[in-house]
């Protein structure tokens, strides 16, 4: 008898569950390490590249191993303080060991012929390495090392090759790509697979690299491979140590979210992935499955946001140069969203050869909503201009043009539907949160006209955002006086949170009172706020999804800024709470199961979460001064 309830998100799997995967970066590509210390997932040689290991969509689909032979699960996992470096403790029936994983950062010594830079190169950057080392702490272990690379999102199975007779170096080639793996075990190749076995005891060490490095370069011996991983340690406490942090009981969450923000940040053009993984499912078992490794230009304003709160100077001025670079469509308007590299076309195809996770097919490759129109575009990188000219106290003169051309896109169609924030794929709607972006696009051009001395087309723009702010308040309330999803329903939509968190109406205002206090209580389940009910919206989908977790923490900040802080507070706790292990966060939570849902990690969660505990210490602070 066939069961046809929908698929739990915490049904018996081979698939770990999202969160308890682990992350690393070299701020060129990322990792995801699954608890039993495989690596479930590396594209190579930067994010947006074709996977080589791939078990976490579909379980043949590559796979690295390099830890203690039977055993499967680990005693201990954390990140080394301050740093993306994994550092795991295994107990076995004879021993103990500690495995340390990084993709290791160091100096840099020549230019980058790998991944090309645009910006200017910085004092360290990725050695193109991930660098694996075992100590055994007491006793003796038998440690196993199995290494599957499968190329083109599993389509190639590796070609193995020893590199000398010692069997300590083989190369793997594969649709085009050749990576060396070293090591200083001896190294037997298995058809696909390369595999050594050794015996450890107390005190002793040995480790294994993996690279795509200008001419496959890779540690020579256990001595080398720990000064990388150590360098690596290094270069992020360094990096943490320039952000400021806030002394306060939730400074750790912050620092893992910005270690998180900075992983997804891709060096050679300051751009940021939206998250590492491609079609990690918001239902499970279900088609909403997207690829996330690209950069959103409505992430752009929280970006912003965060990097400013941090002191992270740098790293906002990069974003904003390499949002200058990009190359605006044939009406002069910027994409919803761009490659890494800052191309246009994010053609999506899928890989119907692999499972998916937990079968939640189709796998997507590119995403279709690239070309999109979604009037809230012009809102986020005008909003994202003026904080950093506000920051910097100058407006770039290369950035006045965007100014211009987004100003004039969002004043000609501002009147028209679109598909909203959430990229649904039904009919055109007249979206208030898209309204409500096209007024903050008009609202920061004037500002920032302004700033440029310019009162003629402050006036202009500010006459259109005034319009704007009109029509919405006509056609977007309810009868309650709640903002609605779009102007032909009722329905409710967490993206009008955003008219707190951009100020469209003052914080004592009764419709955005009312507006906030509508979600909290009627568009959540068990205090987790949902974007919309999908009974009630068209996105041209089936299934349900879980909650996201951006738009919880869009609340939080929603209800510290209408004055409800004990309930900002509260909600806040829980959702610090419900962190994976390593502290990070996905796009959603299911809250029947405790399961993270959709892509991991998730920058656009990390960047609401430094959000949302910046207004609750801000308002926090300024009450101890009353």
């Amino acid at each position: 008898m066939n069961d046809s309830r929908p698929q739990s998100a915490a049904a018996p799997s081979p698939f770990p569950p999202i969160a308890d995967y682990a992350f690393l970066s070299n701020c060129h590509t990322g990792a995801l390490i699954a608890p039993d210390g495989g690596i479930g997932w590396l594209c190579l040689p930067s994010f947006d590249s074709p996977s080589v290991f791939g078990t976490l969509l579909d379980r043949e689909a590559g796979y690295f191993r390099f830890g203690p032979f039977g055993i499967n699960h680990p005693t201990a996992r954390v990140y080394e303080p301050g740093s993306n470096v994994l550092s795991t403790t295994w107990k076995t029936p004879s021993g103990w060991i500690q495995v340390r994983d990084a993709l290791t950062m160091g100096p840099r010594e020549f230019e980058d012929q790998v991944t090309p830079h645009t910006r200017p190169p910085a004092d360290d950057d990725a050695d193109h390495l991930l660098v694996r080392t075992v100590r055994c702490l007491e006793g003796t272990v038998e440690i196993d090392l199995v290494c599957e690379p499968i190329f083109d999102y599993g389509r190639t199975p590796a070609e193995w090759t020893l590199v000398d007779e010692s069997r300590h170096a083989a190369d793997a080639t594969g649709a085009g790509q050749t990576i060396r793996l070293q090591t200083d075990l001896a190294l037997g190749v298995e058809g696909n697979r390369a595999r050594a076995r050794h015996v450890l005891s107390a005190d002793e060490e040995c480790y294994c690299a993996l690279s795509w490095a200008e001419g496959l370069a890779a540690p020579a011996d256990v001595t080398e491979a720990t000064r990388r991983v150590d360098a690596t340690t290094r270069f992020w406490r360094a990096w943490l140590g320039r952000a400021r942090m806030p002394d306060h009981r939730w400074r750790d969450p912050i620092q893992r979210s910005a270690l998180a923000i900075k992983g997804l940040t891709y060096m050679p053009t300051g751009a940021t992935v939206a998250a590492l993984t491609t079609s990690l499912p918001e239902t499970p078992g279900g088609e909403r499955n997207w690829d996330y490794r690209y950069t959103w230009m409505r992430d752009a304003t929280f970006t912003l946001q965060a990097l400013h709160y941090l002191n992270l100077d740098w790293e906002a001025d990069e974003f904003m140069q390499f949002v200058a670079d990009l190359e605006p469509t044939e009406t002069g308007a910027l994409q919803i969203m761009y490659g890494i590299d800052g191309r246009r076309d994010l053609t999506e195809s899928t890989r119907d050869d692999l499972s998916g996770y937990a079968g939640a097919r189709p796998v997507r490759i590119g995403n279709g909503a690239f070309d999109q129109r979604q009037n809230d575009v012009f809102g986020a990188v005008l909003d994202s201009i003026l904080l950093h000219t506000q920051r910097s106290q100058r407006l770039p003169r290369r950035l006045w043009p965007i100014v211009q051309t987004q100003a004039q896109c969002a004043s000609e169609v501002w009147r028209e539907p679109d598909q909203g924030i959430w990229e649904a794929r039904g009919k055109p709607q007249h979206y208030v949160s898209s309204k409500l972006m096209g007024w903050v696009a008009l609202d920061r051009a004037s500002r920032l006209a302004e700033i440029r001395g310019d009162s003629d087309l402050a006036g202009t723009w500010r006459a259109t955002a005034d319009d704007i702010k009109a029509d919405i308040l006509a056609h977007g309330v309810d009868d309650r006086g709640v903002l609605r999803q779009h102007y032909e329903t009722d329905a409710l939509d967490a993206s009008t949170l955003l008219a707190a968190i951009f100020g469209f109406l003052p914080p004592t205002d009764e419709r955005l009172r009312a507006s906030v206090l509508a979600i909290a209580d009627e568009l959540t389940e068990h205090g987790f706020v949902l974007r919309y009910r999908t009974d009630e919206t068209d996105d041209g989908l089936s299934g349900k999804e879980g909650t996201f977790l951006i738009c919880s923490f869009w609340l939080v900040s929603a209800l510290s800024i209408i004055g409800e802080q004990q309930r900002a507070h509260d909600l806040m706790e829980r959702l610090l709470r419900i962190a994976s292990p390593l502290g990070l966060f996905a796009e959603e939570f299911d809250v029947d199961t405790g399961r993270h849902l959709g892509n991991f990690p998730q920058a656009f969660s990390h960047l609401a979460l430094i959000e949302a505990a910046a207004r609750i210490i801000a308002a926090e602070r300024i009450g101890e001064l009353t």
